[in-house]
């Protein structure tokens, strides 16, 4: 494994991968195409380009897999706003259009897959299987319906059922996905790793890159260990860090959270499972050791706005709670965790390139619900664009579009934001820092301005500003991941300020404490003295 992560929660995938760790950059390097990000949209990326005989250099600030692809279900499955929502809003062409580049996506995994298999001997556990939507009954199955002809109507092999066999619930209508697929995400990675560096391509971690800037001809990646001169750049940073506003006003920031119980092997069949409910939940079968008696049944869900609930561990336990009412034979809570996820206002990824940057700046990011997927599809997009070829997706995904079929949300999310920015004129979460407990986070008010303080188990204090270093909203306490996160635009950063997730493209300022371990006196209104933070 990585030593970084972006939390404290350890997902299943974490604990039964093990991935190749890299050297940050020696310094300033030149190469074809620098790759920002290597989760499975960077490395993915990278791997086709490379294959393609291009000089292919990746970095990430953590290192392989330690951000959002260790975090995911690894479903390969239909589209997280389903194809009755994507023909009402885009035609029944796009959605078309949506399923074939699914249905592309999973080849391609599945044919990685099958090449790392045979040439690194990693096993990635790539599984075709069946996939079921399902509406409790009484509930949504008009929709159901609908949504059975849509996927057909866009080409998906579907068929409508009185039920989901094989639950020990009854489920009701479903609709049946056939041939759909999941996998391990992080020994695909270890496996995309290896072949990047054997197709000529190369990887280093622990290097943060802040900043872009260039032309048609040559683009420049700053970075904390030196400056890398690339002909194209793709930013699959899962939020793009180099754009300030256009992006980050289309898509905003979720956390999921993920429960993964022991069950007996054989007691559950193998599928992928998803309800229609509010809040709605979607359930696979992992195993981590064939040795073994027991599978993992992973159940995720409870979605919420990043930094918009301080204390989420009651969500696992919402998750528990609904998983034993539907699944009497589950056993022990294995794990734990929580990832995020960016929702597209309308529904569909933003893949291609960047707005209101050169062509040779490409973004893969919206990933919604289907990050596997979305982020595979970027890849093959990109690579694409890149050698100039033509690509049939390119209009459908392009980051530039206008959020037309989605400004009901659009306007919904942005309402959020802005009310966020208020915040600067409350309290604090405690009005001194002896009340934070040790193990805790809270925010501080020191005149103008906020400070986040971090009491460890020893009882030593971590204080940084609590302003965000993208837009300046103030961020707030994640207990569950032990981050601070940013309500707005969903960065996080851990206890010392340094960035876990963009877009913030810089760590929180550090702060002295007191003596006393008071705040330091900031100013007041009509004072002179230290500027707010």
């Amino acid at each position: 494994m990585t030593a970084s992560s972006n939390g404290t929660s350890v997902s299943v995938w974490m604990d039964t991968a093990s991935l190749p760790t890299y050297a940050p950059l020696p310094g300033d390097l030149d190469t074809e195409v620098c790759v920002i990000g290597a989760g499975i949209a960077g490395l993915t990326t990278a791997y086709l380009m490379a294959k393609e005989g291009r000089r292919v250099t990746v970095i990430d600030a953590l290192g392989v897999g330690a951000g959002e692809t260790g975090r995911t279900t690894a479903h390969l499955f239909p589209p997280d706003e389903w194809y009755t929502f994507i023909e009402d809003k885009f035609g029944a062409a796009s959605a078309r259009l949506v399923a074939d580049s699914y249905a592309r996506a999973i080849e391609l995994v599945e044919s990685i897959a099958k090449e790392i298999a045979a040439v690194d001997g990693i096993d990635c556990e790539f599984e075709r299987l069946d996939g079921y939507l399902y509406a409790l009954p009484g509930n949504g199955f008009q929709d159901l319906e609908k949504e059975y002809v849509s996927a057909r109507r866009a080409g998906v092999a579907v068929e409508l059922l009185p039920g989901v066999p094989g639950l020990p619930f009854d489920s009701g209508p479903a609709v049946r996905y056939a041939n759909q697929a999941q996998f391990h995400p992080l020994k695909y990675l270890a496996g995309l790793a290896r072949a990047i560096e054997r197709h000529g391509g190369k990887i280093h971690g622990g290097t943060h890159a802040h900043r872009l800037r260039g032309n048609q001809q040559q683009q420049t990646v700053s970075t904390d260990h030196g400056e890398i001169r690339a002909r194209h750049v793709v930013l699959a940073t899962h939020t793009p860090f180099n754009d300030r506003v256009v992006m980050h006003t289309k898509q905003a920031g979720y956390r999921t959270y993920v429960v993964g119980l022991r069950v007996a092997r054989g007691s559950l069949p193998r599928i992928l499972l998803w309800d229609t409910g509010d809040p709605y939940y979607y359930v696979r079968l992992e195993t981590p050791d064939p040795s073994m008696d027991h599978d993992i049944l992973v159940v995720g869900g409870a979605d919420h706005k990043t930094g918009q609930d301080d204390h989420p561990e009651h969500r696992y336990d919402e998750i528990e709670r609904w998983t034993r009412e539907h699944f009497p034979m589950a056993g022990a809570v294995a794990y734990r965790w929580s990832g995020e996820v960016m929702e597209p206002s309308d529904g569909l990824a933003y893949l291609g390139h960047n707005p209101m940057d050169d062509d040779n700046v490409y973004l893969i990011t919206g990933d919604s619900g289907n990050g596997m997927t979305h982020c595979t599809i970027g890849a093959m997009l990109v690579t694409d664009l890149a050698a100039g070829r033509p690509n049939p997706y390119k209009s459908l995904y392009d980051p530039s579009r206008k959020p037309i079929h989605g400004l009901a949300d659009f306007a919904h999310e942005q309402a959020n934001t802005m009310a966020r920015y208020g915040e600067w004129l409350t309290g604090g979460d405690v009005d001194r820092v002896e009340e934070i407990a040790a193990g805790e986070g809270a925010v501080v008010r020191d005149g103008l301005r906020k400070i986040a303080v971090y009491r460890d188990a020893q009882g030593g204090l971590h204080a940084v500003s609590a302003k965000c270093t993208h837009l300046g909203c103030a961020v707030h306490w994640n207990s569950a991941e032990r981050s601070w996160d940013c309500p707005c635009h969903a960065s996080r950063f851990d206890i010392e300020g340094n960035v876990l997730h963009g877009p913030a493209p810089e760590p929180l300022e550090k702060v002295e404490l007191a003596n006393d371990n008071t705040p330091p006196r900031g100013p007041r209104p009509g004072m002179r003295g230290r500027s707010a933070r």
